[in-house]
């Protein structure tokens, strides 16, 4: 006897019909799931070009940096903050990274807790020279601050760290948050910053002088400002220049520096420069090299 084998049958239908509609849900999902892939890939492709292009011009100006410092025969690190981008440019990042001996740098400090404590009256007190001759003519006379930052006098701003003292010396030096924060031994009061263990990197540098400028350094309005005004090494119509050089000679090779900040077209850019220093016509590339590479960011200086 033959079975009644009906190709409509119901059941079959029922089956066959969900098999269709599942490959049909199966394939839009398939389908979104590939859109979704096609538009994050080319958000990522996107991404990586623009990525890519930055990383060209980021490489392009570190190259004219570094043209700078071979063309001088220096080896060195520069680092630039630019205040309205938000944005560092640099050469050598990992020395930017390195701590060093502040050296005379660390004046800007030295200031503002001489003022603050009140060591010192104001930027043009006078201390008496102590009669000792020194290899620079501009020390040997007796000077009042502003003159004594100019020509960077060493006896000056010892004095100064003296009678400060080692406890206030330290506990400003902490507040301050400069580099480690490390000024040694009280024995060591008037020389930490030019050979003892104090120690501060390029990239702190830029952090301490954008507190500086913004008024958020744990000192007064008057001392800030009676600061930022001896600072001034070059000011024009366009633009003004504040800044401070360095030079640690106790190691091998020596090291200098050249901190500070370019006021111009209301913008700030910070700076840091450091350099070895292998003979003394090395110590004129620390002020050369920070101009030809703030040039290079289409800045005009005279």
């Amino acid at each position: 006897m033959l079975l009644n084998r009906n190709p409509l049958n119901p059941k079959k239908i029922i089956k066959t019909t969900a098999i269709v509609l599942g490959l049909s849900s199966f394939s839009g999902v398939l389908l979104a799931t590939t859109q979704a892939q096609s538009k994050s890939t080319i958000s990522l492709v996107k991404t990586e070009l623009s990525s890519s292009e930055n990383i060209t011009q980021k490489d392009n100006l570190e190259l004219k940096f570094e043209r700078h410092f071979k063309e001088l025969g220096i080896e060195g690190s520069i680092i630039i903050y630019d205040s309205n981008r938000n944005h560092f440019y640099q050469y050598n990042p990992t020395r930017n990274q390195t701590p060093f001996l502040p050296a005379s740098t660390f004046k800007i400090l030295n200031s503002l807790i001489a003022l603050e404590t009140q060591v010192i009256a104001d930027e043009k007190t006078v201390l008496t020279w102590d009669g000792i001759q020194r290899s620079i003519p501009g020390w040997n006379q007796d000077l009042n601050m502003r003159e004594a930052f100019k020509v960077s006098a060493v006896w000056f701003y010892q004095i100064l760290a003296r009678r400060v003292g080692y406890e206030q010396m330290k506990y400003w030096v902490t507040q301050a948050d400069y580099g480690n924060k490390t000024i040694g031994k009280a024995e060591n009061i008037d020389h930490f910053w030019l050979d003892g263990e104090l120690r501060i990197t390029p990239q702190e540098q830029i952090q301490f002088l954008r507190r500086l400028y913004s008024n958020e350094l744990p000192f007064s309005m008057r001392s800030l400002s009676l600061v930022k005004d001896i600072m001034v090494v070059e000011k024009t119509q366009d633009y003004t220049i504040r800044a401070k050089t360095g030079w640690e000679s106790k190691g091998n090779p020596n090291i200098g520096w050249y901190v500070g900040y370019l006021e111009q077209n209301q913008n700030v850019y910070f700076f840091a420069t450091n350099i070895d220093i292998r003979k003394p016509e090395d110590a004129d590339a620390r002020k050369v090299l920070t101009r030809r590479c703030l040039q290079e960011l289409s800045l005009a200086l005279h």
